[in-house]
């Protein structure tokens, strides 16, 4: 079996995190504890950004970062049709209003449709780095610029992700992150953190976070409860060291895929452009006769998954934004031709190739 989730490869040694877990428990440090304080210290170091901020999910760290900026019910927020549910939701919270955009085979917004969603309501864009790839920044961040658009980006799937040298999370005023379990750099529950230069929102974070409490007995602002926990703070610290690693071993994993895949007839590799470092949160390539590979390759035992067959902008809770299929026709053409196969740092070569040979053997006899 070829399986999905690595995380019983990940933590099956791990004998010393359970030594730094017992000698935490004892200091009863669990609410914006000192290991939080140097996660937030190590991540913005990673990322080569000031200030980093832990938030309870990849969710609140969109959310938080559109709210102290200002953004308000009634505003309209433009982002990607294809995207998870989550980034909707997180604009949806806060009473904003999502317009989407169509994406691109690179599985990002494509920047080239931006101006023509933008109203007179328009006030933020966030863009998804989906998959371990990057939206087009080099293009985005003018045109945000031109429409005076806050930009919130949103990097849950693309941690260490670049173009041109520049990490994503750090083009725009924030970056937002997800540290949920099946994440590049993962913890043990859901979890978030927000990257900033700005020491103005890096403040104003920290208080929205805490329920806008200053000290214990005073509320300087209505915020949220959102803090990570710093039980969770623990696991990052013994899991950030390793990021470095993860991301080249997801990218030599694909790689291998790449060479491999594209010589077969009926897969199509996506585009990967020279100036974009693709961390591979996902593995995402084109196939024909998509639903029966699927079926295919779960018959033989290999745990090949969906990203996504429905998008975001067709789902029911959406209804009332009354978009319709066909809208945005390179969303609903991947919907319907992609495929998600396993690639992260605890695959084998071996198991791989069991992938590669399964699928060559479907299109063989098809």
């Amino acid at each position: 079996m070829v399986r999905y989730s690595y995380l019983k490869q990940q933590f099956e040694n791990a004998d010393d995190l359970w030594d730094q877990l017992k000698d935490f428990v004892s200091t009863g440090d669990f609410t914006l504890g000192k290991p939080l304080q140097i996660f937030e210290k190590k991540f913005a170091e990673l990322m080569g950004a000031k200030y980093a901020v832990g938030v309870n999910s990849g969710t609140d760290a969109i959310k938080l970062s559109l709210k102290c900026q200002g953004i308000k019910p009634g505003d309209e927020v433009i982002t990607c049709a294809n995207t998870f549910v989550a980034t909707v939701g997180a604009i949806a919270e806060i009473g904003a209003i999502p317009v989407f955009v169509d994406c691109d085979d690179t599985f990002c917004m494509d920047v080239k449709q931006i101006e023509n969603a933008i109203t007179k309501k328009t006030k933020a864009i966030v863009p998804v780095h989906f998959t371990g790839y990057m939206t087009n920044m080099v293009e985005l961040m003018p045109i945000a610029k031109k429409h005076n658009l806050i930009v919130v980006e949103d990097a849950c799937q693309s941690i260490l992700g670049e173009i041109n040298g520049q990490k994503a999370g750090t083009w725009a005023s924030t970056g937002a992150f997800s540290l949920h379990p099946l994440k590049n750099l993962n913890v043990w529950s859901d979890g978030g953190i927000i990257i900033t230069d700005d020491k103005k929102i890096y403040d104003k974070l920290k208080l929205m976070r805490n329920h806008g409490l200053v000290d214990r007995d005073t509320v300087y602002e209505l915020g949220y409860n959102s803090r990570l926990d710093t039980i969770q703070a623990v696991v990052g610290n013994w899991l950030i060291p390793q990021t470095h690693d993860i991301a080249n071993k997801r990218i030599a994993n694909a790689k291998f895929y790449d060479e491999r895949l594209s010589k077969i007839s009926g897969i199509k590799i996506p585009p990967r452009p020279t100036n974009f470092k693709i961390v591979y949160h996902l593995y995402i390539v084109f196939a024909q006769n998509r639903d029966l590979l699927l079926k295919h390759c779960i018959d033989n035992k290999i745990e090949a998954k969906i990203h996504y067959p429905i998008p975001i902008y067709r789902q029911k809770a959406l209804n009332h934004l009354n978009y319709k299929k066909g809208d945005f026709p390179v969303a609903d053409m991947h919907a319907e031709n992609i495929i998600t196969f396993p690639c992260d740092q605890h695959l084998s070569q071996q198991e791989m190739e069991t992938v590669i040979n399964v699928v060559s053997d479907f299109y063989d006899n098809n």
